[in-house]
């Protein structure tokens, strides 16, 4: 099947590639985001395999279709930037990875808050200009503090597991509670008022669009730290830029950001950082952001791969696709 592929970097590409060798898929790359005006570039596919940050409303999905496309398979967990509606309308099969691996993103988390909490970002950069001052670098223990969660599915599950071994409190918000899990589930007021620490692991969905807003951050803890690596739009980012200015958040880390589209992935270092609230929420030294990159393991792109062209293999064959989001 020819399948074009949008929104690539060489990270990804080598493991599609890699995995092509069983698949035997003709594969077009492309760096462009897949939007209605590069949709024309899979002129001929039968299939597109896109990303994340890539846009797939009703134009672009009714260009795709006039160009013969059948099949958009995602590379990724997420599947809030694609009109469903849309594409079931127009006859479009839809697909996901809906698990790669949890323990990626549970660690980066993890790797995430610590770096925040014992602020070690701004110790690297002040020894590698021979500042050895520890002058505002203090930290505190993770052991025996609150850490609250915001959804238990997967890498919920995973990060509660990994900070049970530090020691803390965990409380949980999830509208499907586990009992497998060390955590107490509450509802978010409680989880908001008692968390040193809240972590977001749910998806985007209209209910859960700017959880962490004016309103429910006022409710959250004076000093906590807020980690983020589901969704970006989990948090308004004004909201949050706010909070962190007047010192009732303590910190914040970030893999997502409400509006990283057309940001995230790209080098714009020699470019000046349009998005005015992101830049000042980068600027500031309680705040560490990392460009999406929480899934970026070996084992993560590789299960991607498999899952991804598996996935196409099965539509091509004329069979069900595991992980369809959209099946006529």
């Amino acid at each position: 099947m020819i399948v074009s592929v949008f929104d690539t970097h060489h990270f990804d590409r080598a493991a599609l590639e890699k995995e092509n060798v069983r698949s035997g898929h003709e594969l077009h790359f492309f760096s462009a985001r897949l939007e209605q005006k590069t949709a024309k570039l899979a002129a001929g596919s039968q299939a597109v395999c896109a990303f994340v940050n890539d846009v797939l409303d009703k134009p672009t999905l009714t260009t795709l279709k006039e160009s013969g496309v059948r099949l958009i398979a995602l590379r990724c967990a997420g599947y809030n930037h694609v009109d469903l509606s849309a594409a079931r309308h127009l006859g479009l099969t839809v697909t996901r990875v809906p698990d790669y691996s949890p323990h990626a993103v549970a660690e980066h988390t993890v790797a995430l808050l610590l770096t925040l909490n014992r602020k070690l970002h701004r110790s690297y950069n002040r020894v590698r200009e021979s500042n050895f001052s520890l002058e505002g670098l203090v930290g505190f223990d993770l052991y025996g503090k609150t850490v609250g969660i915001v959804g238990t599915g997967k890498i919920g599950a995973a990060f509660a597991k990994i900070m049970a071994g530090f020691g803390c409190r965990l409380l949980a918000f999830d509208a499907f509670p586990r009992s497998d899990l060390p955590v107490t589930y509450v509802d978010s007021s409680l989880l908001l008022a008692e968390s040193d620490v809240i972590s977001l692991h749910v998806p985007l969905l209209p209910e859960t669009y700017h959880f962490l807003k004016t309103e429910t951050i006022a409710k959250m803890k004076k000093g906590a730290l807020i980690v983020n690596t589901s969704r970006g739009a989990l948090i308004e980012a004004q909201a949050l830029l706010d909070a962190l200015k007047s010192g009732h958040i303590g910190g914040a880390a970030l893999d997502v950001y409400e509006e990283e589209a057309g940001i995230f992935f790209h080098d714009l270092s020699g470019q000046v950082l349009q998005d005015d609230v992101l830049a000042r929420l980068i600027s500031m030294p309680n705040v560490l952001i990392t460009s999406h990159q929480a899934f970026l393991t070996h084992e993560a792109l590789a299960n991607i791969a498999q899952t991804t062209l598996e996935t196409i293999s099965a539509f091509e064959q004329g069979g069900v696709p595991e992980n369809v989001l959209v099946r006529l």
